[in-house]
């Protein structure tokens, strides 16, 4: 009997002990389940509020995160500002909101030309793609050209940020999609040359039902293919924008750009020369003024030997009367003196290399001892990068020439008339548009001694006082573009009046 009582007091305290240890371990298990819980929800209001003061943006976000608590002292605040003043902020880009439109297509264009040209037939096609309602696929640059440059779109210019800045406008993608990306690598797209100045009525009654049609439309010729004048002021802004905004060169090239000017500002005011005296625009236009008899042969072989310049047979005096060549270095230097350019003044040439060399030069060295190159004023290591690609050392002398004091180009191509309105649109610096069939005229009697030279310089001055790159309205000729003001040399829709001197000049 004792036994067995023994043995159920056993039974019955190792029964206490079992319920006293479960009770135990559910209230272990309920406080750390607590304690989870309370962890849990911490962190998710500390999410939330770290994505509220994110989303505040730039003006709560700074300050609540640089403000310091009243616990800390002087020592510590003037901490904060001596790291605030070394670390500026940056501001947050804004992008535009996107456009939402039916998209009718996709449009692919090759630009053909320098780079000036194509710069301007970009613009052009962003204003098409924008009024067609279509997808823009970033342009292809020239490779085929005379200049044989193998750069692509992205190594020039900015491409995220031409995608980005435009978003407001036109949808720009990289490439087309894969399913028609195939499609074309297949050969089976539509690919054809716009009518040169066209309206952009013709875009939207020829062009348009082909992209609906075959949903991917190749343009592969898109200088001039869109007329100067008599288009929307909506298509003409947007032809600015582009040119002004968002056309902007990679990071690379404007570093090394401002570098430059900073180089050339140092020692004071600049001049840029666009000397238009390189091979193959004397091969071109078939001007061999001042060319020895070698010269002259060499250059009509080399026009010859390119089946897309068409005119062959160049009589070179009667272009130069004219005044349809481009001024000599010999010419250019008496022009400048007339036109009482410091010889002091820095001149930086941006060119090419000078057919005939040092041989052609010599008189503008001699009457302009500061010539300089972006050759002369950088390391060789600086433009290792930039050798044997002409439209990126292009652009390196599109930004000097945008900055410069004076800008004197001496033929109007692509890139005199570009600059021209660009700088223009920067406020009408001062740009000295040359009558070169006036000027060839008053150059001749000078050298026959027809004209005294006090003559010859006043003439010279007189003649160009409203030739400064002012204000002035865009000649229209109509049925007759080619002989009208380019667009994107006086684009007055996109400009603002002020306030200007012809007569002031460094």
């Amino acid at each position: 009997m004792c036994r067995l009582e023994k043995s159920e007091r056993k039974r019955e305290m190792g029964s206490g002990l079992v319920k006293g240890g479960v009770e135990k371990h559910l209230k272990s298990s309920s406080s750390r389940m607590k304690l989870w819980m309370i962890r849990a929800t911490t962190s998710v209001l500390l999410w939330t509020c770290i994505v509220q003061l994110t989303a505040i943006g730039e003006t709560w976000g700074p300050r609540v995160l640089t403000v310091w608590p009243p616990c800390f002292n002087r020592e510590s605040d003037t901490a904060s500002a001596v790291v605030q003043d070394k670390v500026p902020a940056v501001p947050a880009r804004v992008l535009p909101p996107k456009r939402v439109y039916k998209n009718n297509g996709y449009l692919m264009v090759s630009c053909n030309g320098g780079l000036n040209q194509m710069r301007a037939a970009i613009c052009d096609m962003v204003a098409i793609a924008r009024y067609l309602n279509v997808t823009l696929i970033v342009p292809e640059l020239d490779k085929t050209s005379f200049w044989a440059d193998p750069s692509e779109f992205q190594d020039i210019f900015d491409v995220d940020h031409f995608i980005t800045s435009l978003r407001d406008e036109v949808r720009i993608l990289k490439e087309l999609p894969p399913r028609l990306k195939k499609r074309v690598e297949m050969g089976r797209v539509l690919s054809m040359p716009p009518i040169s100045w066209s309206d952009i009525s013709y875009y939207h009654n020829q062009i348009l039902p082909l992209v609906q049609k075959y949903k991917v439309v190749h343009l592969n010729r898109t200088d001039a293919r869109l007329a100067n004048n008599g288009q929307p002021l909506e298509i003409q802004k947007l032809r600015c924008r582009v040119n002004f905004s968002a056309l902007r060169f990679t990071s690379q090239i404007e570093d090394l750009g401002k570098r430059v000017i900073k180089l050339l500002r140092q020692n004071g005011p600049f001049l840029v020369l666009h000397l238009r005296y390189e091979m193959d625009m004397l091969a071109f236009s078939g001007c061999t003024q001042g060319c020895n008899k070698e010269e002259v042969e060499e250059l009509t072989r080399m026009r010859y030997a390119y089946p897309w310049w068409k005119e062959k047979i160049i009589n070179s005096d009667l272009k130069r009367k004219d005044g349809l060549c481009p001024l000599t270095p010999e010419e250019t230097a008496l022009i400048l003196r007339a036109l009482d350019i410091d010889p002091n003044m820095q001149i930086y040439i941006a060119a090419g290399e000078i057919y005939g060399g040092e041989r052609r030069m010599a008189n503008l060295a001699k009457a302009y001892p500061k010539l300089v190159r972006k050759e002369t004023l950088l390391e060789p290591s600086d433009l290792r990068f930039f050798q044997n690609h002409s439209s990126q050392m292009a652009a390196l002398d599109y930004l000097v020439s945008l900055e410069s004091d004076i800008f004197v180009p001496t033929y109007d191509g692509n890139m005199a008339k570009v600059v021209e309105g660009h700088r223009r649109f920067l406020g009408y610096k001062k740009t000295i548009l040359l009558e070169r069939k006036l000027l060839v005229d008053l150059i001749d009697q000078y050298s026959n001694g027809s004209l005294t030279w006090d003559e010859f310089s006043a003439a010279v001055k007189e003649s160009h006082v409203d030739r400064m790159g002012g204000p002035t309205n865009r000649l229209v000729i109509p049925d007759k573009p080619k002989e009208e003001d380019y667009f994107y040399s006086n684009p007055e829709e996109c400009l603002q009046m002020s306030s200007f001197d012809p007569l002031s000049s460094t």
